[in-house]
């Protein structure tokens, strides 16, 4: 009994050692299949790294300011009784903007041209006696000073009534009226502003380690929200004489044309100071794989690509400037790089390429 239990074992462990014989076999065929598989190459588009010229540019942020602004108002008290331009509307130097009541200037006018002439004929009796020794020569010289005194006068009133006119004192656009007709003016009060708008002045600040950079006569150029379909341009007029204690920030001036007065006193605005061209290698901003230990890109050799860690430069549209880790003629790709690793094949397909202008107009932009 004893001898068949130990036969019929034997049997169960030659049958499970040939099961487990088997499956041996067929995990290690599964593996070597394995390791002959090879994924399918991941579909790709690249560009070919070359130099071009390249404008550097400084940014910041900018304010605009009127090279010429006043809120125009009167010196005298009075009466409205002309406004002579509408709110919005562009002014020449002298043009008439308000006339205040000026009827009492005008009579004393009158009164004043009325002694002046009898001051005058008065002189002139003088100066025929004077010359037939009728009268002495302190009496000539009396009449001609009561002439004089009288020219001042009239001079006096003319100049009374010439500032009851109000006049644009410069070149420039008007604001929102603010006195009405018939209303009465105090000294000082606000009728309405008026800016220079062209050209028009741009400030903003650097730190103090561009201040070798930047100097007057740098060209610059400048957008504005609310005016994307445009790009103006201008140059550094002026410096100031001190840096900010707080900030170390040094402010300069710009002065740029504007004469569509599409940009107004008070916009914020971005400036780019222009700095002499170079030759740079540029690729596309889709090109970079941006990492909190570093940036990098693909480069394809022999239908496979390889990461390589790059130094980036500024960007001007959809490209950016690469300073080091790649050279001219490399083959790098520009779409797909967050499905890519070291090593994998690749298949370039150039067909549809993306954004790589250097001013894009993207829609609804």
């Amino acid at each position: 009994m004893t001898k068949r239990m130990l036969i019929m074992l034997a049997l169960v462990a030659l049958f499970i050692a040939g099961i487990g014989g088997v499956k041996a076999a067929q995990i290690h065929g599964a593996i070597a299949a394995s390791a002959k598989f090879a994924p399918p190459p991941t579909a790709v588009t690249t560009v070919v790294v070359k130099k071009d010229r390249w404008q550097p540019a400084l940014s910041a942020v900018g304010s605009l300011k009127a090279v010429n602004g006043v809120t125009v108002s009167t010196d005298l008290p009075g009466i409205v009784s002309q406004i002579a331009f509408q709110s919005g509307q562009a002014v020449k130097k002298g043009d008439l903007l308000v006339k205040l009541d000026s009827q009492q200037e005008e009579a004393r006018l009158h009164s004043a041209e009325a002694r002046r002439d009898l001051a005058k004929s008065n002189l002139e009796r003088h100066r025929d006696l004077v010359k037939q020794g009728a009268v002495s020569q302190s009496a000539f010289d009396a009449a001609d000073s009561e002439f004089r005194q009288a020219v001042a006068a009239v001079d006096e009133a003319r100049a009374l009534i010439a500032r009851k006119a109000i006049t644009a004192p410069f070149d420039g656009l008007l604001g929102i009226r603010q006195a009405d007709l018939g209303q009465y003016l105090n000294v000082g009060a606000p009728i309405v502003a008026l800016q220079s708008v062209d050209p028009i002045f741009v400030e903003f600040a650097f730190p103090q380690q561009e201040l070798e950079q930047i100097v007057v006569g740098k060209k610059l150029r400048l957008q504005a929200d609310g005016v994307t379909s445009e790009r103006f341009e201008g140059e550094i007029t002026a410096i100031d004489s001190r840096v900010d204690e707080k900030t170390r920030n040094i402010m300069f001036q710009g002065t740029v044309k504007n004469p569509k007065r599409k940009l107004r006193p008070g916009m914020f605005v971005n400036v780019e100071v222009l700095l002499p061209e170079t030759e740079t290698l540029s690729i596309p901003a889709s090109s970079i794989n941006y990492a909190p230990y570093g940036d990098s890109v693909f480069v394809v050799k022999e239908n496979k690509v390889q990461e390589q860690f790059v130094k980036l430069g500024q960007s001007r549209g959809d490209q950016v400037a690469v300073v080091s880790g790649i050279k001219e003629g490399d083959e790098v790709v520009s779409s797909g790089v967050f499905k890519l690793r070291s090593g994998i094949p690749v298949q370039v397909n150039n067909s549809v390429q993306p954004g790589n202008d250097v001013n894009p107009t993207p829609p609804n932009s």
